[in-house]
Formats: C-alpha cells, structure tokens, sequence
C-alpha cells in the first residue's frame, strides 16, 4: 500500500493516476510477492493484501477515510479495474476502503464486497478490514445503532475477517447474531472457508514459523542492486534549463533543504515505523542525499547548510526556527545550489493537509537562495505533488525523486553526475494552482476551444508538468505509427508499431506510450486514454521499432447504465508526435459487468 494523503483525490488513484498504470503496477506487485502459484506462496513470497477497495483515493474533503462521491461509470471503469487486474492475476486478499462511496460505507456495501469481488470474478479469496472499521459504521458514519448491527451489515456485505485491535466482544456478538438469524450459518461458513483456505495456500499448518537464518538473501547485494535501478529509473527530470545537468566533475555545490540529510524523507510513511519517524535510527547504514554526494562529488565540494530543518522524529507538519541566512552566505563561494524540499513522511489522517503549497519556510529559503544569482536546482521529495508555481521559475533544474527508498540518496547522486541518465515519467498530474486540480483524462467537452462563443474563460486548468512527463539526457525523434489495423471489430488484437530513434549523444531509456481518443462517444469521452507503453533504450544514432499490442476491446468504456460498451467510430491514436486513426467497423455492448 502506497500511502498518500488523499486530498490529491483527483490526482492518481492508488499507486498512478492512470487505471493501465495502477493495472499493471498492481499485477506486477502481487506477482513480486506472491510468486507464480497463488495456490502455494513459497517461503519466500507473501500474500498480497490490495487495498483500499475502493474509491479510498477519491474523497470528496480530501481528507484521510471521509466520504467519495464517484460515478457509476468511473467507479467500474477507472476505480474497479485496477483491483479486477490483480484479482485475475491472483491477489489472495483484499482490505476494505474505511469511508463511504456515494452516501454508502463500503465496509456495509454488499455490492461492491459480495457481488462484484466474489461473484461476478468468482474470487475465492478473503476480505479484510482496516484497523477496528467496522467500529466506524456506528461511531463514524452513524449507520448502525451500536457495534452488533455493525457486525451484521459488515458480515453480511461480505467482510470475512475483521480486524479487531481493542476487545474481543466481536466474537460474543457475531455468534448472537448467527443464534438469532440475522447472520447465516452459511455465511459464517463462507468466512471460515476462505480465512482457513489462505492458511493453506500460505503453508501455516506445515510451517508455522519462520526464522531469519532461513532467509540468507534478504537485503543482499542481488535486492540492493535492484532497489537502487529502481530508484534511478523512477527519478524524473523535470527541468533543465542551459543544460546545467548533469553537473561537471570538480562543481562545487551547496546542499540545502529539509530534505537533504534525511533517511526518513526518502522513505515516506509505512517505512520502518508507521508515520515513519524512526527511519534514521534504523537505516544508517544508507546514504542520505548528502552522504550520497560527498560519496560522488567529494566531501571539499559539498557545502551542507540547510536553512530549514525538521525536528528529529518529529510530526511532518513540524519544522525547526528556520536559519535561512546561514544558507544564503554559504551560497557565496558555490558553483551551484542543490536545493532539497517537499515534505517529511507521513502516511493517513497524521499527514492530511489544509495547505496544498510546500511550506512557507521552504519557499521562502528559495527565494532568498535564488537572490543570490547562483543557479539552483531543485531537489522534490515527497508522496504527493505540492505547490511550487511561485518558485519553479527561479529554478534552472528540477528532479522529482518522490520517495525512491534507501537507495534514492545514491540515484539522485547518479542522475546529478550523468552515471545515469533519467528515464522516469510523471505517474500523475502535476498541479500549478491550489484551486486547479484534474487528471489527464479529463473530458473533451473541457477544452478551452469548445466554448467559443460562450465564455470568454479557460476551461482547461494550466497544470505544472503533465501526465507522462520527463526529460532526458539525450533526445528522442518517433516515426512511422502504423497499425494492424485500420479497421477492426471487438475480437481482433491490434498491433501498433513505432520506430524511435534516439538523436542525442548518449544512450537513453525512453518510456513509449501509446495513446487513444474517442472521436464520439454516446458519453462525452475522454481527452485521451494511455492504453500501452513500454521502455526502451538506445545508442545515440540508433533506431528501434517498438511494438505496443493492445486488444480491441480495450478502447470499450462504461457507458450510463453500467455496462461496458465498444462504439462504431473512429479512435485517434498517438505515440509521442506521431497521430494516425483507425476505426471500430460495429458497437458491441457486453451483457455481463466485467468484459
């Protein structure tokens, strides 16, 4: 679980803000730990919990497990099929959103647990719930009279486990509630079932504890290695103004920000502790931002003066009396100022926000830095995108490392000398305004030109970086987007192919990305829909051809009554500049909710 804070509700859902993305992060990450048999989870693998189901990303407040008001058609289309992809591909458990969707907690919604999870995918797994959730349906959401009847709509909606943390009259209750008949013997059974049929799956009964000499892998070389190309390909370049990166051997840098000495900020929340405020007493042995460029610039070209700081294990709204003058004079015998901002860890109702903008301290240490004419480069760190419109300008170089692990401090290290060259994208939308938040997807009818005529306005919100976003060392010229097809019904697979070709000077990996538009649609369609993508890399001068397959019917969408629908028309396509369309010969409409 990815924790954010989500008043980015309309931001990402889950782990991106694309429904591909979350899908295929998503598939990946219950493969990663549950191994190839979901029926027999090995020593090594786990099984998954996928979580929150669902909407818990969408809330109206933009506050931690408060209520989300979502469409039909979105809710199965954009929300649902994340979770549908990882049930498919063998997720074992699911955790329950703690609030309400449309007026209804889903904790009590036999809908969305019952109908949707088990019967229409014929899941045989199990559904859990948050921590004591079932308490909310009477103490938070007023839906129930007292924890009994909680107990009976939450049983009865589909919860097979609850996760009780404070006394066990839970039990005493479920088995009056079975003797009275308000909870079925039966269903009762069905819980049993699927918690003992996990136990199995996971080997309990035969191996009922485990022991850390058993596992003589964990964090070797092999898992550090990964964790750090992990880390260098998911840091974004954002800005590069005069090609001031990478930085030359010999530049001497200022390191400043709150951000620059912290285990703890590179991990977020859910690392080590819950908020995770006792990551630096446990992953010392890892290099923060600063240790990882003296390691790489040396220890003479690293000036460390921060001007703004966090208080050790503190909350992470919290900063120290900022110094912000001692930052501005070690700026004076610099080359270059590294500026590390964003935010502390935090994870859940502790790291709500009132205040979308990074802090006003932080800002003003920007400013004061920016006044002294030396270049700066900004350093972004943090689960969740803030507001930096009033000082993104004052920047000549930007990376966004969000929260890259214990290994992020050695990537940005990399990026910054050119050992590396960045290939990350944005996996969301990234805002310029407190008061202007969308995704990419939004509708066509939000265009600025379709109201000509109407309202002298822009109907489209300004947005910092994009969907897909991020530069390169090297650069890259798409040609030649060609189709299997141009023409196609519901059951044909279509093949695109795109040469790239990268025109730079140094070898790159570049994230292809293949888009879709509905031309029209019988709902107003979206702007566009990522529907593949795939990462390649090239020598400069080289010319790759890039396959991006995608079936027929995933151009369907949800139409107004729920159901999927594939409509007659033409679709727009596009992959980096290259546009071509093709068209659907007939509508198809599935008659069951999931295709």
């Amino acid at each position: 679980d990815l924790t954010r804070d989500p008043r980015w509700s309309r931001v990402w859902e889950n782990y991106g803000e694309d429904p591909l993305v979350n899908a295929i992060m998503g598939v990946q990450q219950v493969k990663g730990f549950q191994g190839d048999n979901p029926n027999k989870i090995g020593r090594h693998n786990i099984a998954t919990s996928v979580k929150h189901y669902l909407g818990y990303g969408a809330p109206r407040t933009g506050k931690d497990r408060t209520p989300a008001y979502i469409s039909p058609s979105d809710l199965r289309e954009k929300f649902f099929e994340p979770y549908r992809a990882c049930i498919e591909a063998g997720a074992l458990t699911v955790m329950v959103n703690s609030g309400s969707i449309n007026g209804r907690p889903v904790h009590a919604n036999n809908e969305l647990l019952t109908k949707w999870l088990k019967e229409d995918l014929n899941w045989d797994g199990m559904i859990v719930t948050d921590w004591a959730d079932i308490n909310n349906l009477y103490t938070r959401e007023y839906v129930a009279h007292d924890k009994k009847e909680a107990i009976e709509m939450a049983i009865n909606a589909g919860i097979d486990m609850s996760m009780e943390p404070y006394d066990l009259n839970f039990c005493t209750l479920l088995k009056e509630l079975v003797n009275e008949g308000r909870v079925s013997q039966e269903r009762i059974d069905d819980a049993a079932r699927r918690v003992l049929r996990l136990k199995y799956r996971l080997g309990l009964f035969d191996t009922p504890n485990t022991y850390p000499k058993d596992y003589a892998d964990f964090a070797c070389d092999r898992h550090e290695r990964a964790a750090l190309q992990a880390a260098e390909e998911s840091e974004i370049l954002l800005k590069n103004n005069g090609g001031i990166l990478p930085l030359k051997k010999g530049t001497k840098i200022l390191l400043t920000g709150p951000n620059a000495n912290s285990m703890r900020c590179l991990n977020g929340g859910w690392s080590y502790s819950w908020q995770g405020h006792l990551t630096d007493r446990f992953a010392s042995k890892y290099n923060t931002i600063y240790k990882a460029l003296v390691n790489k610039f040396g220890k003479k070209n690293i000036v460390l003066e921060q001007g703004v700081t966090y208080p050790a294990e503190g909350a992470y709204h919290e900063e120290n009396e900022p110094e912000i003058e001692k930052a501005v004079a070690a700026a004076s015998d610099v080359d270059v100022i590294v500026a590390c901002i964003g935010e502390n860890s935090y994870c859940e109702t502790p790291g709500n926000l009132s205040d979308l903008a990074v802090s006003e301290n932080q800002r003003n240490l920007v400013k004061a830095l920016a006044a002294t004419g030396k270049p700066i480069i900004l350093i972004l760190n943090g689960g969740r995108p803030r507001i930096i419109s009033d000082i993104e300008p004052l920047a000549d170089g930007i990376v966004n490392i969000l929260l890259p692990g214990n290994f992020g401090g050695e990537a940005l290290a990399n990026i910054l000398a050119g050992d590396t060259n960045p290939s990350g994208k944005m996996p969301y939308t990234y805002p310029r305004h407190q008061a202007e938040l969308t995704t990419y997807d939004y509708r066509v009818s939000e265009e600025m030109d379709k109201m000509e005529g109407a309202y002298d306005y822009d109907a489209v919100v300004s947005v910092q970086w994009p969907f897909g976003y991020g530069l390169s060392y090297t650069t890259f010229k798409y040609d030649n987007l060609r189709c299997s097809h141009s023409e196609f019904g519901v059951n044909d697979n279509l093949i695109f192919t795109i040469d790239v070709t990268n025109t730079g000077n140094c070898t790159g990996k570049e994230v292809v990305m293949l888009f879709s538009r509905d031309m029209v649609a019988s709902l107003t369609p979206d702007n566009r829909r990522l529907r593949a993508f795939e990462k390649v890399e090239l020598k400069p001068g080289e010319t790759k051809t890039v396959t991006l397959p995608i079936k027929a019917s995933d151009l369907a969408f949800v139409d107004y009554d729920g159901k999927w629908v594939l409509e007659k028309g033409k679709f727009r396509m596009q992959a980096g500049t290259s546009v071509m369309d093709i068209a659907c010969n007939d509508t198809y409409k599935w008659t069951t909710p999931n295709k």
